[in-house]
């Protein structure tokens, strides 16, 4: 075979291989959050992600963005990414005693991408409800009461004048977050939402001492004089667990605490019962984890 036909037979072996790097990963799909796909081959590392959607990957190549999987995918999968809403968004409702300051909420959150607003015939589904109101007024705390009912949504307040008397209020309607109007630019309004869609509560800092005050002085004022506590066990309970964790018996813990053996030993069971203990000793370490004695 001469030089010449070697050189073509080479050449035309070279243009059935296989594309190069460069050419694999121009195909590509990109995104934050998870999808639903179809494609073949395997997965060589797991996907992460923000959120739940639904997509196609197909074919090979790889994905990149917030979640990343390279390599190629046999039959259907799912990749899972962490979040609430469509895509990870969390879902608000707003709700304003004027069309003025609803407006104007609205534009705050319209523009980001971490939030899905409700329109107001979907309200009941949302994760957040915002109330934007000058002060906490009767029409207020019906709304807020109103709201309270349905316990898949958490309510957030944002509010032009904060009154020290409605703190107790705020409470007893069930709200979450708080934010003055006066500070309630984008990115708080958007830390409020985020938290309260994960569980957190959000108070300026001197309604937070307030809100520690008041519960002081319901302690002192309220409840101790009944023998009453905020924890799950009463004063009595928490001092009988007490004596039971340093070793005393029935007989003892009676003695000790001027009740009769047989009322030791219905209060034991009664805390038992009630916050589902096999013995003694579980209620102790019950006790002792939640700082209760």
């Amino acid at each position: 075979m001469t030089t010449a036909e070697t050189k073509s037979r080479t050449t035309e072996r070279g243009q059935h291989r296989r594309p190069d790097a460069a050419q694999r990963a121009a195909r590509y799909t990109t995104g934050a959050g998870a999808d639903t796909g179809t494609g073949t081959g395997a997965p060589t590392a797991p996907a992460t992600g923000t959120g739940t959607g639904t997509g196609t990957v197909t074919g090979m190549g790889a994905r990149t963005g917030m979640g990343a999987r390279t390599g190629t995918a046999t039959g259907t999968g799912t990749a899972a990414g962490l979040g609430t809403g469509t895509g990870g968004r969390v879902t608000v409702a707003v709700y304003a005693e004027d069309l003025i300051l609803q407006t104007g909420m609205i534009h705050q959150l319209r523009t980001r991408p971490e939030i899905e607003l409700i329109p107001e015939a979907e309200a009941d589904r949302a994760q957040v409800s915002l109330v934007v109101v000058d002060m906490v007024d009767d029409q207020t705390v019906q709304l807020l009461h109103r709201l309270q009912r349905n316990t898949s949504t958490r309510t957030g307040l944002v509010v032009g004048f904060f009154e020290s008397g409605a703190l107790q209020t705020m409470i007893e309607c069930g709200v979450a977050a708080v934010l003055r109007r006066g500070e309630a630019d984008q990115d708080r309004l958007i830390h409020l939402v985020k938290a309260m869609a994960n569980g957190e509560g959000v108070l300026p800092g001197d309604l937070l001492g307030k809100l520690l005050d008041h519960v002081s002085s319901l302690q002192r004022t309220v409840l101790d004089p009944r023998g009453l506590t905020l924890s799950t066990l009463t004063a009595r309970e928490a001092e009988m667990i007490r004596l039971v964790s340093e070793g005393y018996d029935t007989a003892e813990i009676a003695r000790k605490t001027s009740y009769s053996e047989r009322t030791v030993k219905n209060v034991l069971h009664e805390v038992a019962t009630r916050l589902d203990l096999r013995n003694r000793a579980h209620a102790v370490g019950y006790a002792m984890r939640h700082g209760l004695i």
